[in-house]
């Protein structure tokens, strides 16, 4: 089970801001902790079955054979079990959702140790893990840039980070109509397939106000990282980055 009581928090139905101005990380761990029971299904259908696909790919780009790794913003451990079935000696999974991780740990996975934990003040030591992933999970936390520079510290020289989220298409008639998809349509869906619809607002309008890949990527280098490098998914909807911990 994960290794903290849950917290009190605020009425998971009050939303986080959509930006990073004003968020407030009890907001985002109540609305997760509300959306648990039901989170992969929505994912699931929301994203026409391709978050799966995301997470493979995010899993893959970090390297874990033989390697000890930090999942961050967790969930019920979808990147951690692909971590794990790619060789991952042991993995981590870190959520401010107490509930995510219950779940998680609801399912019995071997060599995952669930952790309740704030992206932004990791509770390791300096150089505890060979690489550090976070899938759909950077742009809910309230300081991006700070939780980055925690990642790069519990990296051990050479060690990888991989950041997957949701970006902007890359080609502009495709964007457009994502856009409107995001807008209108994606709230929509959600009052059939989630348990906290209104959360999927939050999710659209969080991405729209997301910053493009190479900010990004310059976050990511200045964490601590070199080499970082970026590889578009369906057509630009979700950007992985991947670097390297500085020696």
């Amino acid at each position: 089970m994960p290794d903290a009581a849950p917290p009190i928090v605020p009425d998971a139905d009050v939303l986080p801001a959509a930006g990073r101005e004003g968020k407030d990380a009890a907001l985002v761990q109540a609305m997760f902790d509300k959306v648990a029971a039901r989170y992969d299904l929505a994912n699931a259908a929301l994203s026409l079955g391709q978050d799966a696909h995301w997470r493979r790919v995010t899993a893959q780009a970090a390297g874990p054979e033989g390697a000890e790794v930090l999942d961050v913003a967790a969930g019920p451990g979808n990147v951690a079990v692909e971590l794990v079935a790619r060789g991952a000696a042991r993995v981590t999974a870190l959520d401010l959702s107490f509930n995510m991780l219950a779940e998680g740990a609801r399912r019995g996975h071997e060599r995952i140790a669930w952790v309740n934990g704030d992206a932004r003040a990791l509770p390791f030591p300096d150089a505890s893990f060979d690489a550090v992933t976070i899938s759909f999970g950077l742009r809910n936390v309230p300081d991006p840039e700070l939780a980055l520079r925690e990642f790069a510290r519990v990296t051990r020289p050479g060690g990888r980070v991989v950041v997957c989220e949701f970006a902007n298409p890359t080609w502009a008639p495709f964007r457009a109509v994502y856009r409107r998809y995001l807008v209108g349509a994606l709230p929509a869906a959600a009052k059939v397939v989630s348990s906290a619809p209104a959360a999927y607002r939050y999710l659209a309008d969080s991405i729209l106000a997301w910053p493009d890949r190479r900010a990004v990527a310059t976050w990511i280098a200045s964490a601590g990282y070199e080499q970082v490098q970026v590889k578009d998914l369906a057509g630009g909807i979700v950007a992985v980055h991947r670097g390297y911990r500085t020696p």
